[in-house]
């Protein structure tokens, strides 16, 4: 799987090169600057307010957590999506790990088994509200251009997606060893101390599912909040095509980001989506006459705007491992006097 991504990622990059390189460097480029750090700006509030909906909606799903400690663990896990050569198993590992970190000293501990329950759950729901999202707009695409050769396999790949989320919630719930199959298989692929304690939390994981499962009605609202948030991203669209200087309606913005979204979302292997992000938006764009220089550049723009929200997020998560591993170590010797 490893090699299957570094090998996707290398296209994607020279699917990059070449989109750039075919519509004119220089024109992207132009299209790039004339945004502004003033529009920059705007991309980066407006994706953080979004995060902040998305943060509110994990807080309904898994009640208990902590807001301030979930928007955290999303953010980062969002950061180690984008911004690392990573699959989404190890951005999901990260977030783990970011989730068990205490957002204040006097909360509660988060042990790696609910972290992993709320990680999981978060996960589906989000999905579900992104299916939701995609094929509100394959309904709009349709409406502004029914003959687009897009909306046959993105309906096709949304159904399939919603038969596997179908399947996955089953296994969730489902005490047969399926999700024990799972993370042994995920086990072999972290350090020595995280495989036993993986390995020996498993009950306690399906006991934390099964209280969040037991709640549906959470469940429901946090997917509804997801597909609002999602509704709501196609708001960036809409502001960073105006920015470009080529305005389209907001009609259009969530035809071409709900299809692009649908397109990213069975591309995870790929790193970053790196090469398919800029392909999809190029595409999708022209049917509504914005020229390809100004959505490879749109999409040039959501990476800048992904990495000066990530880099700073993982920065500041390391250095807060750094300063918890210290006092671990330091507290060590006393633990052993004390035994």
């Amino acid at each position: 799987m490893k090699t299957v991504s570094i090998l996707l990622a290398v296209l994607g990059v020279a699917l990059l090169t070449f989109l750039a390189g075919w519509f004119g460097a220089g024109a992207v480029l132009k299209a790039v600057l004339s945004v502004g750090a003033g529009g920059l700006a705007a991309l980066v509030l407006a994706q953080l307010a979004t995060d902040l909906v998305l943060g509110a909606a994990w807080t309904v799903a898994c009640p208990g957590i902590g807001f301030r400690r979930l928007i955290a663990a999303r953010i980062v896990r969002e950061a180690a999506t984008t911004c690392l050569p990573f699959s989404q198993v190890g951005a999901i590992l990260i977030a783990i790990r970011a989730t068990c970190f205490p957002a204040r000293r006097r909360r509660r501990a988060v042990l790696w088994p609910e972290a992993s329950a709320a990680n999981v759950v978060d996960i589906t729901v989000e999905v579900l509200g992104q299916i939701l999202f995609v094929m509100l707009g394959l309904l709009f695409l349709l409406d502004r251009r029914p003959d687009s050769s897009f909306a046959g396999p993105v309906a096709l790949g949304m159904g399939l997606m919603l038969l596997a989320m179908a399947a996955f919630i089953v296994a969730q719930r489902s005490a047969s060893g399926v999700l024990r199959r799972l993370l042994s298989a995920l086990g072999r692929h972290v350090a020595g101390q995280w495989r036993d304690a993986m390995r020996d939390g498993i009950d306690a994981l399906q006991d934390r599912l099964n209280r969040f499962y037991a709640r549906p009605g959470r469940l429901v609202v946090a997917a509804l909040i997801h597909f609002a948030a999602w509704t709501a991203s196609a708001g960036s669209v809409w502001l960073g095509y105006r920015l470009l200087g080529s305005p389209i309606g907001f009609g259009e913005a969530l035809a071409v980001e709900g299809v692009a979204s649908g397109v990213l979302s069975v591309s995870f292997l790929v790193p970053a989506a790196l090469g398919v992000q800029e392909a999809a938006y190029v595409a999708l764009g022209s049917l509504f006459g914005v020229e390809p220089a100004v959505s490879l550049g749109l999409s040039l723009l959501r990476r800048g705007r992904d990495l000066l929200i990530g880099i700073p997020a993982l920065l500041c998560w390391q250095l807060l491992e750094i300063v918890r591993l210290r006092r671990h170590d330091a507290a060590r010797p006393q633990l052993e006097r004390s035994a």
